[in-house]
Formats: structure tokens, C-alpha cells, sequence
């Protein structure tokens, strides 16, 4: 069996900390080509010597310049007593796309958010498959990440665990006997919590996830459900289901990731603990002939000896109402994803910040939509990388004056 050479980028976050995991597991089957990060240097300098990586790509270095790195290198090598096996080292805004087309034969994708779009497309312009944990680039990019998959011939693989999932169930039927695809969301902290309610939540709250480690962004996610509209429409992109046959159902006990309805009526599901471990060892065990060498003991499995239940709810729209934006984004098309997408993540910086309540991410996340792209923004015209960041960068200045003018309001109304 060949070792796979892997290149992360996003390597010092949640997803690309577990990776890293997976691959020191199972050194008969994984070895790190590259690794890039934001601004953690200290990890990605102590990850660079352990793995031995040849090349490390830094996107935000502060004030350290190649020289700088070039020490830390040395120091860390000697504390590790390994050898330093760094050949090349990028600084600055296009890092981690420079060390996403470097050679190897999978890049997974692990950075939060629309930043990862350039990453991506870097990959498969190279002919690199590229394991997706960075679902918002496939999201805003939409047809033109897919253009550039098809034109090398490379392959979008999911991490997320609902598309891992899905991608698992439809092995068992062709793609025309699919009746519909079920997304299950854990309903996040919040679940069961009135609109009422929602409004005197706190960002410490939000942050206490049910099943999930995840990061800041992606925690607020789950808890509006943001993440859950941005997985619909991911599924829609990676699966060419039309939005009618994607359904939500809320699984608290995250067990089922997803599962796939067949036209005879079988529903086929994907069954596991809650551990990002499994998405990635199945996404990083793909070949480029599409089968996968499944990876012993990524996770724990289940224990089918201790009795236990699982259960199903509908999605509370009036509650959670990010949901129903990502479905009217995504059949909108074009732009709109990229509007949903950059609204939410200026929101959701604000909640953070004590800028807004967490009801008013979904009400700033509708605004931007109802400025932004009208009814039809499919009539814009063909959809480009300029054309999408443009989009992003309309939608974040929407995002901000619309806080704004939210803050002027609230401080009014308590005079």
C-alpha cells in the first residue's frame, strides 16, 4: 500500500488539528507534504518538525519575517531533537495558496470561511483532489469551484459529516433511484428555546455545543443553524439533488450523520459516535479512482450492548430561521450564497462582540439578502471568482452598516 502525501491548510484549527491526528495514527498509509495556517506559528512550526513537512505557508505572520521562522525552526527541531525538513516557507495573504497547488496527493481544505475559496481552486487547478472541510468556498463558489474540478479532472471530497455520510448511502444505488436526501442537525444549544428566549442568549452559551468541538464561527453556526442552510446547499452542489429533496430533521443525539431515501422506499443511514475523526480518515483514505480504503480505528464504534433511543423533531423555522434563508439563497443562485455567507460571518463577529442580539444574525443575514439580490440574481451575468468576492465584500459592508443602524436603534429606544 502507497503513502498518501497530504498538504493542510487550516492545519493549526479544530479540523486540521484532528487531521494531523489521523495521519501520525497511521504512518503506513499518511505522510504531511505541506501545512499552512492563519497566525498560530508556534503550532505550525511544532507541527512542521514533527511531521517533517517540506513546506509551510503562514497567511498572517505578524511582524516575523522568513528569518524569524527560519529560528523557530531550528529551536524546535532541537527541543524535538528531529531534523528541521523545511525547503520552502510562504508568508503573507496567498500562503495558503501556494502551498494548496505545491505537489501532493490530496490538500484538505480546513480554514473557516469564504478565505478558503482561493485555497481550493489552487488545489484543483492543479489536478490535486481536495478533501473539503472548507464548505463555504464550494458554497460561494458554486459553479465556478465545480468548472475547475471538471476542467482538471481532480475530485471534491466531503469532510463535513453529513456529506461524508450521504456520499457513504448513495454507494448503495444509482443516482437516479434517489428519492431525497435527510440532513440530521443536533438542533445545537438552543433547541427548544422560543424566539422569546433567543434574544437574551449569550455568546458564552452558544459556544457549548451538545455533541460537537468545534471552533468560534462554526459553533454560532450550528447554534443558529447557519451551518445546517450551508450544508444544504453544499449538499445541493456536491450531490446535484435539487433543494426540493433535501430535508432537515433534528437528531440531538447526533449518531445518524445523515441518510439517503431510495425510491422503493429504503432509507439508508450513516451510523457513528460524534467524532470528526471518521469524515476525515474516510475523505484522506479516498483514491483518485474514487474507492476508499477505510482507515482501522479512526473513531470508537458504537455500543450496541448499552440501551439507548434516538429521536427526530422538526426544524422550529420561526426560532431558527437561517435555515429557510440558505434554501431561498440557494435557489437563488449566483451571488446569494456569497451574500449569506459574508453577512453571517460579520454577524456573527458582532454577536461575539456584544454588537447584537443572536436573533438579529438571521434578521441582518435576510437584510443583506433582500438588498443585495433581489428575486432573480441569476440575471447577473456569468458567475467569476471577482464576481463572487465582489458580492462577499458588498454584503460584509451591508453586514456592518446594518449593525450599525441596529446599535443607533437599540440606543435610542433605551433613551
Amino acid at each position: 500500500m502507497s503513502v498518501r502525501t497530504i498538504s493542510v491548510i487550516g492545519t493549526t484549527g479544530s479540523v486540521g488539528t484532528q487531521a494531523i491526528d489521523v495521519v501520525t495514527a497511521n504512518p503506513d498509509r499518511f505522510a504531511v507534504s505541506a501545512l499552512a495556517a492563519g497566525s498560530n506559528r508556534a503550532l505550525l512550526v511544532e507541527q512542521a518538525v514533527r511531521l517533517g513537512a517540506r513546506r509551510i505557508g503562514l497567511a498572517d505572520p505578524g511582524d516575523a519575517g522568513e528569518t524569524t521562522i527560519r529560528d523557530m525552526l531550528a529551536h524546535e527541531a532541537a527541543r524535538q531533537g528531529l531534523p528541521d525538513r523545511v525547503e520552502a516557507i510562504e508568508l503573507g495573504p496567498e500562503a495558503s495558496e501556494r502551498i494548496a497547488a505545491a505537489d501532493a496527493d490530496v490538500v484538505l481544505n480546513a480554514v473557516t470561511g469564504a478565505v478558503g475559496l482561493r485555497s481550493t481552486l489552487a488545489a484543483l487547478e492543479a489536478g490535486t483532489d481536495v478533501a473539503l472541510a472548507n464548505k463555504e468556498s464550494l458554497i460561494v463558489g458554486g459553479p465556478v469551484v465545480l468548472d475547475a474540478a471538471a476542467r482538471s479532472g481532480a475530485r471534491l471530497i466531503p469532510v463535513d459529516s453529513e456529506h461524508s455520510a450521504i456520499a457513504q448511502a448513495l454507494r448503495a444505488g444509482r443516482a437516479g433511484e434517489v428519492e431525497r436526501l435527510v440532513i440530521t442537525a443536533s438542533g445545537g444549544p438552543f433547541r427548544g428555546m422560543s424566539p422569546t428566549e433567543l434574544e437574551s442568549v449569550t455568546p458564552a452559551q452558544a459556544l457549548v455545543h451538545p455533541t460537537w468541538n468545534m471552533g468560534t464561527v462554526i459553533t454560532t453556526n450550528s447554534a443558529t443553524l447557519v451551518n445546517k442552510g450551508l450544508e444544504v446547499i453544499e449538499a445541493h452542489l456536491l450531490f446535484g439533488i435539487d433543494y426540493d429533496r433535501i430535508d432537515v430533521v433534528v437528531h440531538p443525539q447526533s449518531q445518524i450523520h445523515s441518510m439517503v431515501e431510495y425510491i422503493d422506499g429504503s432509507t439508508l443511514a450513516q451510523v457513528s459516535p460524534p467524532d470528526m475523526r471518521l469524515p476525515i480518515a474516510y475523505a484522506l483514505g479516498t483514491g483518485t479512482d474514487g474507492t476508499t480504503r477505510r482507515v482501522p480505528g479512526a473513531t470508537a464504534p458504537n455500543d450496541w450492548t448499552t440501551p439507548t433511543s434516538w429521536t427526530f423533531e422538526p426544524v422550529d423555522s420561526a426560532a431558527f430561521p437561517a435555515l429557510d434563508l440558505a434554501y431561498r439563497a440557494g435557489r437563488l443562485g449566483h451571488t446569494a450564497p456569497a451574500v449569506y455567507n459574508a453577512a453571517n460571518e460579520v454577524l456573527v463577529e458582532a454577536f461575539h462582540a456584544g454588537r447584537v442580539t443572536f436573533p438579529q444574525i438571521s434578521a441582518g443575514i435576510a437584510a443583506a439578502l433582500d438588498a443585495l439580490t433581489g428575486d432573480a440574481p441569476a440575471a447577473a451575468g456569468v458567475l467569476t471568482v471577482d464576481s463572487v468576492l465582489a458580492a462577499d465584500s458588498r454584503a460584509r459592508d451591508h453586514a456592518r452598516d446594518w449593525i450599525a443602524q441596529a446599535g443607533a436603534e437599540q440606543e435610542r429606544a433605551v433613551r
